[in-house]
């Protein structure tokens, strides 16, 4: 995290016309009133609308039930938080001292909170369409994976049940770290898969911190099947 903030000019492959409104979207409400509170209010339900209507349209036979656990895992807090974190996006919130002295540049909250209101700033400056097709694009390859058979189960479930089916041995978690107040914990959790390397995610609890890590590992092994079928 740099503490030589600079406003930039463009977020999720979006050019603002208004830096303004990236600025703001940019600011944790620990660096005071004018902060991205109001726009991840906004963010959040177009988020949810964009993400409702693609699960509508690719799955004309799924279950009311079923897309509403779809649009859940896709709109979480912890997705969005490591989208966050492809984008680099720790590297660009503006934070008060308290935070940026205990880390919030890392945490799931403060990530997935200025991504949302980035999608709401996007919505301000430039429309629906143009939201709505950044949103898309960021989405592309979750909306690729998602299915109706899945909604419901845990990544940690579904990467037992791939090992299993393919006759593997099962990952082994081990609690690599523990950081962060008492309100605040941080788990980071090892995730050890044969095949690949050993794989760190992080989370508010170990719970959370394993599920990310089974997340990380089954995106793994998906992209190696998928390398070895071409």
């Amino acid at each position: 995290m740099n503490n030589s903030w600079q406003i930039p000019t463009s977020c999720l492959g979006h050019d603002f016309n208004d830096a303004e409104l990236l600025k703001t979207a940019l600011t944790h409400r620990s660096v005071g009133a004018a902060n991205n509170e109001r726009l991840e209010y906004l963010g959040d339900a177009i988020l949810g609308f964009v993400i409702a209507e693609a699960l509508y349209q690719q799955f004309p036979q799924a279950s009311e039930g079923s897309l509403t656990r779809l649009r859940a895992a896709l709109v979480k807090r912890e997705t969005l938080a490591r989208l966050g974190r492809q984008q680099e996006l720790g590297d660009l919130i503006q934070l008060g001292s308290g935070e940026l002295k205990s880390g919030g540049w890392r945490r799931d909250s403060i990530l997935a909170n200025a991504m949302e209101a980035i999608i709401g700033a996007i919505y301000m400056d430039a429309g629906i369409e143009i939201c709505r097709q950044r949103i898309l694009d960021l989405y592309s390859q979750l909306l690729s994976e998602v299915s109706p058979e899945k909604a419901g189960k845990d990544p940690k479930t579904m990467l037992q049940e791939y090992l299993q089916a393919r006759h593997l041995p099962l990952p082994i978690y081990r609690i690599e770290s523990e950081s962060g107040e008492a309100h605040s914990r941080e788990f980071t959790v090892e995730c050890a898969v044969d095949g690949l390397d050993v794989i760190r995610a992080s989370g508010r609890s170990k719970q959370m911190a394993e599920q990310a890590a089974a997340e990380q590992a089954l995106q793994y092994l998906q992209v190696e099947k998928g390398s070895e079928n071409t």
